[in-house]
């Protein structure tokens, strides 16, 4: 078995010594032979080319909670005075290089000179639309925001950012940010890769943020499995006020069901937490699978609506889009 490039640590029921796994869910790994029957499938839908997007400006601070989305996983978190950003990513592409790589279809909601100054920068796991080097390069440049994401991650970021100020942690390891401000790395059925041969050798996570002002959970990129992972976190978190929850990329279902939720078992995360808002993230941003741009959305009002609960307890977030919703631009 070839050795671990980004982490070399102890054997825990989530890291073999060289690998990492989430405990009692589905394996995420798909077979060459499997892809193939993907991409052969040719049932891709076609996305537009551009989506209009009206940007927002956010405010210098908020004490309250504000949430501004940008796009894709890439949600401007503003509470108890501090600055957030979860997954940036304002570069063109999702890819190694610049002209690699799914390439972006809405604008950025918040343009990088409008965003106020960041403190902290939380990213979920190595794949490119989670850990985008340029951006991160950006960041770094104008703000040196702390940048907190799970073991192997920062061997990525290293390489490109020596001075970077990074924490580093397990599953259920916190770091204060700030006085009264803590972030805990919670567990997300997921897995992470660079390119060939390093899949699952560094962690993947959400993010559990909390405050007098609010708990908000960014859940990353993830899986629903048989949902003891959202239960175990209600258990021993609370119920979030606000949760950050993906809704796209999951087509086809028997491809990515081991690696994405679907609008329906985002519903069911939600309940799972008894989030009192949630929001939906990671879709409409790069075309990552096959199923047509607008339909995660619309997909989630369907399921919401057979769950039983309110139109405005779990809403699709549009690039563009703030919340407290008074303040939101107009979706595209």
């Amino acid at each position: 078995m070839p050795g671990n490039r980004y982490y070399a640590g102890p054997v825990t029921d989530h890291f073999d010594g060289t690998r990492f796994h989430t405990p009692g869910q589905p394996s995420p790994d798909r077979s060459l032979r499997e892809v193939l029957r993907w991409k052969r499938a040719n049932a891709r839908a076609r996305w537009p080319g551009s989506v209009p997007v009206v940007p927002t400006r956010p405010p210098a601070r908020s004490g309250p909670p504000r949430l501004s989305m940008v796009g894709q996983a890439t949600v401007l978190i503003q509470v108890a005075g501090l600055n957030i950003l979860t997954d940036p990513i304002w570069s063109d592409r999702a890819g190694l290089f610049s002209r690699v790589g799914p390439k972006r279809v809405t604008a950025p909601g918040v343009d990088f000179d409008d965003l106020p100054p960041i403190d902290a920068v939380l990213i979920s796991h190595n794949h490119y639309d989670h850990l985008d080097i340029a951006t991160l390069r950006r960041l770094h440049a104008r703000d040196h925001p702390v940048m907190v994401m799970p073991l192997g991650t920062d061997t990525t970021v290293r390489g490109a950012l020596e001075d970077a100020n990074i924490v580093v942690g397990d599953w259920h390891d916190s770091t204060t940010l700030a006085p009264g401000v803590s972030v805990h790395l919670t567990p997300a059925i997921h897995w992470s890769s660079r390119g060939p041969g390093d899949k699952r050798m560094a962690l993947w996570c959400g993010f559990w943020i909390e405050s007098a002002e609010a708990r908000i959970w960014f859940a990353g990129d993830t899986c629903y499995g048989d949902g003891t992972v959202f239960r175990d976190i209600r258990a021993r978190y609370g119920a979030p006020d606000i949760a950050l929850i993906p809704i796209g990329a999951y087509e086809p279902r028997w491809f990515m069901g081991t690696q994405h939720v679907a609008p329906e078992d985002a519903v069911r995360i939600c309940r799972d937490l008894d989030a009192g808002r949630a929001f939906g993230i990671h879709w409409g941003t790069f075309q990552l699978t096959d199923e047509p741009r607008e339909e995660p959305p619309a997909l989630l009002r369907e399921a919401v609506a057979a769950a039983g609960l309110a139109s405005s307890r779990f809403v699709a977030l549009h690039p563009g889009d703030t919340y407290p919703e008074k303040d939101a631009a107009p979706s595209p």
